[in-house]
């Protein structure tokens, strides 16, 4: 039998380095939380109780399956650590408000068994856990993953749809404040931009969010999309376009700085931000699809070993 002490041990080792600043698991999945809070009441403000519907059916979900997962390994019950409903929130936000419930209860199970669960619980998962559900979803049911498919009933529009098919143009007749305020079609949470914006900065100020991460990602997105922009502005559509439409702000505060799957130093962490952000920007306007943000950090997360590497040198070595 392992040791209390050597358990300890092993705990704080496999644990993201977030959470040795003064605060708890439990503390860093409340704050997120509440960081998330005015991405909720916009999401149910703009799409209406089929939102809340999904939202509560990827929580119950996540939490469920995670408690049943640990029960058949014979580990101690943790879901009061909030860990499970955060991930549940954050797959929820990038499911159309209209999606079956059976579509979100697969995801959310998908995500927190094959995801988290099968890696060995919190901490040891290589990928972001709520893309893992995504990205079984978005490829075993495209129709009912697009959302411009699901949510027919609504004068809303999505943006980057406009932008890839129609142009700029018809992309620069969007209202700026329609995206701010969410009046967007793409997933129900992610396309609240400014709620996140806000719930995102307050997080990174008081670092329970690294914002090495979050600056990089929105810089890798922003910096080519200028360039782009600056050189041919009847093709390319303006920076502010891009961080304000699709999962950009989701990703660059939510998915991409989970602890579990970033580098552990400033350096390596900003690094990994920006090549995620231009990888974004890369599948936006080479790529078939249209917000390549969920699909950018995945192949981010597999270089978290190698940007981990980069080290400072010691006090005297060449």
């Amino acid at each position: 039998m392992m040791s209390a002490t050597a358990s300890s041990v092993l705990l704080a080792m496999s644990a993201p380095p977030y959470w040795h600043c003064g605060r708890t698991i439990r503390q860093v999945s409340l704050h997120m939380l509440a960081g998330l809070m005015p991405a909720v009441g916009m999401a149910v403000w703009n799409w209406g109780l089929p939102a809340a519907r999904v939202m509560a059916l990827c929580v119950v979900t996540t939490v469920l399956v995670e408690a049943l997962c640990q029960k058949v390994m014979g580990r101690e019950l943790s879901v009061d650590d909030f860990t499970a409903v955060n991930s549940g929130l954050l797959l929820s936000f990038l499911l159309p408000a209209a999606a079956p419930w059976w579509l979100v209860m697969l995801g959310a199970g998908i995500a927190m068994s094959l995801g988290k669960m099968a890696f060995g619980g919190l901490g040891a998962n290589p990928v972001n856990t709520p893309l893992v559900g995504w990205a079984v979803l978005f490829v075993s049911f495209p129709l009912l993953m697009d959302a411009n498919a699901m949510q027919l009933a609504t004068d809303y529009i999505d943006p980057l749809s406009r932008l890839k098919y129609f142009g700029v143009a018809a992309a620069d007749a969007v209202p700026f404040t329609d995206l701010l305020l969410g009046r967007q079609i793409g997933g129900l949470g992610a396309g609240q931009v400014g709620a996140l914006f806000l719930g995102g900065s307050l997080l990174a100020a008081f670092g329970v969010i690294r914002w090495q991460i979050a600056l990089g990602f929105f810089l890798g997105v922003a910096g080519p999309a200028a360039l782009c922009h600056m050189l041919n502005p009847a093709l390319n559509a303006s920076p502010f376009f891009h961080l304000c439409t699709g999962s950009v702000m989701l990703g660059g505060f939510f998915l991409a700085t989970e602890a579990a799957n970033a580098p552990s130093r400033p350096l390596p962490m900003f690094i990994y931000g920006l090549l995620g952000g231009a990888l974004t920007f890369v599948i936006r306007k080479y790529g078939v699809y249209a917000d390549g943000a969920p699909f950018a950090i995945l192949l981010l997360n597999l270089l978290t070993p190698l940007l981990d590497l980069i080290r400072p040198k010691p006090f005297g070595a060449r």
